[in-house]
């Protein structure tokens, strides 16, 4: 019998774990609202795991690895499935000091990560000139992740809502308003704002910061995970001549930025992380702060024509790992709370919500932290 799934979400999360479910032969549903906060289209999309490290965080690190390993694979299934790019880039992360105390902490970074097992390539200020001419010449010095990737992230939605439809997955555009539950406490679908009902054995939530806040959910079920507010630039710059060639991490005079540049020549200049509850509006000191720091590292970008100023919420964790898996409700599954992470984690979160759905063997013991069952009765709202 074909197993009816509604996946709550038209996010690069939601439409990719919407896809696999449709290839293992389920009856599949993507709600999709597309609310203005949605991280996945406002996402710079760095496939990043090296540069994105921390200490203390070794099992968002091993899961990271683990997904960034099925990025080629994946990004060539996406792009022929749908018949469109998908931006896909493999021309690795340059990460630059700008001066003498950028430096300083830039071989700190270099030292945890040679703590960490992860290959970093340093460099002169005259070597990152070399790879990068663009960038100024006050630079002190750098490191090369060359492994890292990136992708275009609102090409990768509509390649992954074009490959989910082609595998036999609906979507729906609409708001759910209620996860709805049977008398034995099991899942049985959900209620849209019009008032309709879509009945299914599994719901899977994963509608990004808005997974704790949708109705019916039982409070032991409700993953508590917040909106992180991040406000991004888009420059273009001449595509014939470009100014970055590779994505860019930068230390100046002690904050970090980062630019991605895209084959049209846009270039994405990124992110403030701001504790901001649902507040998604675009300010000036967000905007001069990035443009600043983007201007300090790459002079020449002065010229570059300003496209937008946009903001999303990511959807963030108590412990900054994702909530993948089953919850404590019967038929629910919870695939959220991805933070920075959730173009990186595409690939192995699909995997992992297709296993629980379906059966059969998961993607491997690196999902295995991220059970949303850990946080049960958390996300309880006020």
């Amino acid at each position: 019998m074909t197993k009816a799934v509604v996946v709550v979400g038209g996010g690069v999360i939601g439409l990719s774990s919407a896809w696999r479910l449709a290839q293992g032969g389920a009856s599949v549903t993507v709600v999709d609202a597309e609310e203005a906060e949605a991280a996945s289209d406002v996402a710079a999309g760095m496939l990043a795991p090296v540069t994105e490290a921390r200490l203390g965080e070794e099992p968002l690190l091993a899961l990271n690895r683990a997904s960034w390993a099925r990025w080629p694979a994946f990004a060539a299934e996406v792009a022929g499935a749908a018949g469109r790019s998908i931006g896909y880039r493999a021309d690795g992360t340059l990460v630059v000091a700008l001066d003498a105390d950028d430096r300083a902490a830039l071989d700190e970074l270099a030292d945890r990560h040679r703590v960490m097992g992860l290959e970093v390539t340093p460099l002169r200020g005259r070597e990152a000139r070399g790879l990068e001419p663009g960038l100024a010449p006050a630079v002190r010095g750098g490191l090369l992740a060359a492994g890292e990737r990136s992708v275009d992230p609102p090409a990768l939605v509509a390649a992954l809502r074009s490959a989910a439809r082609a595998a036999g997955a609906a979507v729906v555009d609409g708001t759910v308003a209620r996860v709805t539950v049977d008398a034995a406490g099991r899942t049985s679908g959900v209620v849209l704002a019009t008032g309709d009902t879509l009945a299914a054995e599994t719901v899977v939530l994963a509608a990004g910061c808005r997974s704790g806040s949708i109705d019916g959910v039982p409070d032991a079920a409700r993953p508590p995970v917040r909106p992180v507010k991040g406000q991004i630039l888009t420059l273009r710059q001449d595509p014939a001549d470009p100014l970055v060639s590779r994505t860019l991490r930068g230390l100046v005079r002690g904050s970090s930025i980062y630019l991605v540049p895209r084959d049209d020549g846009r270039v994405v200049v990124g992110a403030t992380v701001e504790e901001r509850g649902w507040d998604r509006r675009a300010t000036a000191g967000g905007a001069y702060e990035l443009l600043r720091d983007a201007l300090a590292l790459v002079p020449g970008l002065d010229d570059a024509e300003l496209v937008a100023v946009r903001t999303g919420l990511r959807p963030g964790s108590p412990d900054d790992l994702p909530m993948i898996g089953p919850s404590a409700t019967e038929g629910l599954v919870v695939a959220t709370g991805h933070h920075r992470n959730g173009i990186l984690l595409t690939p192995i979160t699909a995997e992992a919500v297709a296993a629980v759905v379906l059966g059969g063997p998961g993607p491997g013991p690196e999902v295995a932290p991220c059970d949303p069952r850990r946080f049960a009765g958390a996300g309880v709202r006020a």
